[in-house]
């Protein structure tokens, strides 16, 4: 398991799919997942520290972590299979509960939890990034900077 940090989301043109971006701790592979415009703002949100008026779903799966006494103590990208992404969540009580990768992702941001992405996945869709290619990363960056959840299309109520 290899930890990433999330980069950001963006739209991705001319299709109008958000897509999660992340990026490997220590490494020069990045890991681009298509994503659902509701996700999408989850995680603008949550990246930017936007507190909605009422709780979405991923802050309110956060509260009753909280709530019940459970720690979300890692989120792994664990598998690819005919297009799909799969993750787990991983409790300190050793339970794992299969996730789809943006809503592990949108809970991971929410709790500070570390996110990790599997060998094989990083090694099948994971995109190597030179050193000299940072330019376009940062420009990546720039344009996240920029943009807000209500450009994702959706409703955050």
């Amino acid at each position: 398991m290899n930890e990433l940090d999330v980069v950001g989301v963006r739209v991705e043109m001319p299709s109008n799919q958000p897509i999660v971006l992340l990026r490997e701790v220590g490494g020069d592979r990045y890991l681009p997942i298509w994503i659902g415009p509701g996700e999408a703002t989850a995680i603008a949100f949550a990246q930017q520290g936007m507190a909605p008026p009422r709780p979405l779903t991923h802050d309110l799966f956060k509260d009753v972590l909280e709530a019940v006494g459970q720690e979300l103590t890692e989120v792994r990208i664990t598998d690819l299979r005919e297009g799909v992404f799969y993750a787990e969540l991983v409790f300190a009580s050793g339970v794992e509960v299969s996730a789809r990768p943006s809503d592990a992702i949108a809970l991971a941001l929410r709790t500070g939890t570390p996110i990790f992405g599997s060998d094989g996945v990083l090694d099948d869709a994971g995109i190597a990034i030179p050193d000299e290619q940072e330019d376009e990363v940062e420009k990546f960056r720039e344009f996240l900077d920029q943009i807000s959840p209500e450009d994702f299309g959706t409703n955050s109520q």
